[in-house]
C-alpha cells in the first residue's frame, strides 16, 4: 500500500517527492548536499562530511533508505541530516531541490552530485528510455544541481563541489559504451568547471575510482571480466568515501582512490584511445 501510495504521488509530481525532517534547518554550521547519498559511496562520503562536522542534506529515490541513512548518521555524530526524495533524472528535481535550500538560506558549502546509473548490460542490450535515463542521471542532474546551487555555494566560500565519475570515463568501453561516455563528461565538466570557478573561491574535484564493492553483481561482473586484477583493484566505499573528502577539502581536482587504481588510470590516459578500446573489447569477449 505504501508504495502504491508513493509511486501515485511520483506520477502526480513528475518523478519527486520533497520531504522534510521534522526538525528546522540548523544554520549554526555549514551544510554539505550529498545527490544519491543514502547508500554505497554516497553514504560513505556523507558518513566522511559528518564526521567532520557537516549537517547534511541528501538526496535519493527512496525514503526508506533516508531514514535509515539519517538515523545512522544522527546516531553517530553530533549532525543534523535533513533528507528530500527526488529521482534526479527528472528535469524538475535540480529546480525543486535548490528553491528548497535557497528559501532556507542553507550555509551550504558541500555540494556532491554521487547519483548514478551503471549495469553490467549497455546500449545494444538496454531500451532507449534506459539509455536516455543513464545520461540524464549520470550528466545532467550534476550539471543541473551546480548550477542552481551555485548562488548558495558563492555565499559560503571556500565552498567545494564534489562530482563522481569512473575509471570508465578514461577510456571508450564497448562494454559499457554509455556508462563509459557519461563518465567522461563528468571529468570533462570537472576540469571545466574547476578554472570557471576558482576566481570565486570554489574548488571542484572529480573522484574516478576503480572498483568498489557497492552491491553484489558489480562483484561478479568484476571478477569475471577482470579476475584477481579486479579484486586487488577493489577499494571498500567506506575508505573510497573517506580519501574522496579529505582530498576535495584539501583542493585536489583529480582523485583515484588505491595504489593500483591510480597506476592503471595513468596507463590508460597515456595510452591511445583506439588500444585501449580494443583491450577493453577483448576483454569483454573472454567473459
Amino acid at each position: 500500500m505504501k508504495f502504491t501510495v508513493i509511486a501515485y504521488l511520483l506520477l502526480l509530481t513528475g518523478g519527486s517527492i520533497t520531504m522534510q525532517a521534522q526538525q528546522p534547518v540548523n544554520n549554526n554550521r555549514p551544510y554539505a548536499l550529498v545527490a544519491g547519498g543514502s547508500k554505497g559511496i554516497g553514504f560513505a562520503i556523507s558518513k566522511a562530511l559528518a564526521k567532520r562536522g557537516f549537517n547534511l542534506v541528501l538526496i535519493a529515490r527512496h525514503e526508506d533508505g533516508l531514514k535509515l541513512a539519517k538515523q545512522k548518521l544522527e546516531a553517530e555524530n553530533n549532525i543534523h541530516v535533513e533528507y528530500l526524495v527526488h529521482d534526479l533524472a527528472f528535469e524538475s528535481s535540480a529546480t525543486e531541490i535548490s528553491k528548497w535550500c535557497i528559501e532556507r538560506d542553507l550555509p551550504l558549502k558541500v555540494l556532491c552530485n554521487v547519483a548514478g546509473l551503471g549495469g553490467a548490460k549497455d546500449y545494444l542490450e538496454i531500451p532507449l528510455d534506459t539509455v536516455r535515463y543513464m545520461v540524464r542521471l549520470n550528466v545532467e542532474s550534476a550539471m543541473a544541481l551546480t548550477y542552481l546551487l551555485l548562488p548558495l555555494l558563492e555565499k559560503n566560500t571556500p565552498a567545494y563541489v564534489l562530482n563522481v565519475a569512473s575509471m570508465a570515463g578514461y577510456a571508450p568501453m564497448p562494454t559499457k559504451n554509455v556508462y563509459s561516455a557519461t563518465k567522461s563528461a563528468v571529468v570533462f565538466f570537472s576540469y571545466s568547471l574547476r578554472y570557471q570557478l576558482k576566481d570565486k573561491d570554489i574548488s571542484v574535484s572529480c573522484l574516478t575510482p576503480g572498483p568498489v564493492f557497492t552491491k553484489p553483481e558489480i562483484e561478479k561482473d568484476t571478477k569475471k571480466t577482470l579476475g584477481v586484477f579486479g579484486v586487488w583493484m577493489a577499494v571498500p566505499p567506506e575508505k573510497v568515501g573517506e580519501i574522496a573528502v579529505r582530498k576535495t577539502l584539501d583542493g585536489r581536482m583529480l582523485i583515484i582512490p588505491g595504489f593500483l587504481p591510480s597506476v592503471t588510470s595513468s596507463v590508460i590516459r597515456i595510452l591511445p584511445r583506439r588500444w585501449v578500446t580494443s583491450l577493453y573489447s577483448k576483454v569483454d569477449k573472454k567473459k
